[in-house]
């Protein structure tokens, strides 16, 4: 087990300047263009994929850093450049996580190089598990898998929203019910293979920020899989399953929220990473501006705000690297210390982005400097993989160990 530290090493320290180096010669001179254009910026993640940043080899480097810094290092740095662009660039990667955390080793071997394809002839992949009715709520999704036991497949029907790269990934992961009566705990993840019919892009949404990622619905129509497709194999749903029956009380882990909980540090690092740079625009903007003969930073109203965007952010990095430590250390989150890390970035984000507009006045209201980008960019972070309201109640429930609603 790694000791916690707050220290990079110095291979870390190498890596993150080289990710920072893309960040700032590649992914925020196209910031811009591509929030305008909203649409996904292939030919940045081509670039990235042939630097050795978009690919798996790279991902499963940070992924297996005995430190756990190595992913949340990495989303900082990305996600300073530009968070649309680079959720374009990491959105694959909460595919990957699905599969990592419930497939089998055959199951991450095959399908995990499909999901990034190569420099050459870069691919997507998304995480499938909202739908129009089921958000928060995940014990009211519909999609449905049923087992053709005669022909050993899977027959999939539903919609599925809000899926970052739905609908043109290479590689779906799809969240969906085997057991109505157990509710969420009747959740299973599900391969959709490559070109696989009945499987179609619904309505592509156009966002308020991250306009550079992909967001759209997913529509499963008799979508037919292969056995080999259910993440984990049936022996483990099946064994699961019973357990849930047996006790209806039993905790037993969900297909969704297993890949939610690996994978709430590093949003929360995603969150630290936009939050620094429009602190960064505004304090620079703050010590060169002038008015009434002075540089505006010469004022208390404007210091202390600066002051206070840097305490915050620090404190949820912080938050994110206890996290993500413990984490890779087997260390469980006895006071959901994940949902605490991704809580107190994503607000950390919103806030400290609406100071960068403030204090930056007339010019922060713009495009014509980032800050009005990384504002609208900022609200996603208390909204998806969980809100802010869910993260509060998760933590809520493991503090106290009742059950709030």
């Amino acid at each position: 087990m790694a000791e916690f530290t707050m220290e990079l090493n110095d291979e870390q320290k190498e890596v993150r300047d080289w990710l920072h180096g893309f960040a700032a010669d590649v992914i925020r001179p196209a910031a811009a263009e591509w929030d305008e254009r909203e649409e996904t910026p292939w030919p940045v993640i081509q670039e990235a994929a042939k630097v050795g940043i978009y690919s798996l080899d790279f991902y499963a480097q940070q992924y297996f850093d005995p430190t756990g810094l190595g992913i949340p290092m990495a989303m900082e740095e990305l996600f300073w450049g530009d968070a649309g662009i680079a959720l374009s660039i990491v959105g694959t990667g909460l595919a990957a996580v699905g599969v990592l955390a419930n497939g089998t080793e055959e199951q991450i071997g095959t399908w995990i190089p499909q999901m990034y394809g190569d420099a050459s002839d870069v691919k997507v992949a998304a995480f499938c598990s909202s739908e129009p009715d089921a958000g928060s709520d995940v014990a009211s999704m519909r999609t449905r898998a049923v087992y053709d036991e005669a022909k050993d497949e899977w027959v999939i029907n539903g919609t599925k929203t809000w899926a970052t790269n739905g609908g043109i990934a290479n590689v779906h992961v799809v969240v969906a019910v085997v057991d109505p009566e157990l509710g969420s705990k009747g959740h299973a993840s599900f391969i959709i293979p490559p070109n696989t019919p009945g499987l179609s892009q619904g309505q592509k949404f156009k966002k308020h920020g991250i306009r550079a990622s992909h967001t759209a619905e997913v529509v499963l129509d008799n979508v037919r899989v292969p056995g080999s497709c259910l993440l984990g194999g049936k022996e483990k749903l099946d064994e699961r399953l019973a357990r849930a029956k047996a006790s209806r009380g039993e905790r037993v882990k969900n297909a969704a929220m297993a890949t939610f909980e690996a994978s709430r540090p590093a949003v929360g690092a995603m969150a630290v990473g936009t939050a620094r740079a429009a602190y960064e625009v505004a304090l620079d903007y703050a010590m060169t501006r002038e008015q009434f003969g002075r540089p505006i930073i010469d004022n208390q109203g404007v210091a202390f705000q600066l002051a206070d965007m840097r305490t915050s952010i620090d404190a949820a990095r912080l938050l994110v690297w206890r996290a993500s430590w413990m984490a890779v250390n087997g260390k469980p989150f006895t006071a959901a210390e994940g949902s605490m890390s991704k809580l107190f970035a994503s607000e950390t984000a919103k806030k400290v982005t609406a100071q960068a507009v403030q204090i930056l006045g007339g010019n922060g209201y713009t495009r014509e400097y980032p800050v009005e980008r990384m504002h609208r960019d900022a609200a996603i972070y208390t909204i998806f993989e969980g809100t802010s309201e869910i993260q509060r109640l998760v933590i809520a429930r493991t503090v106290s160990g009742m059950s709030i609603r």
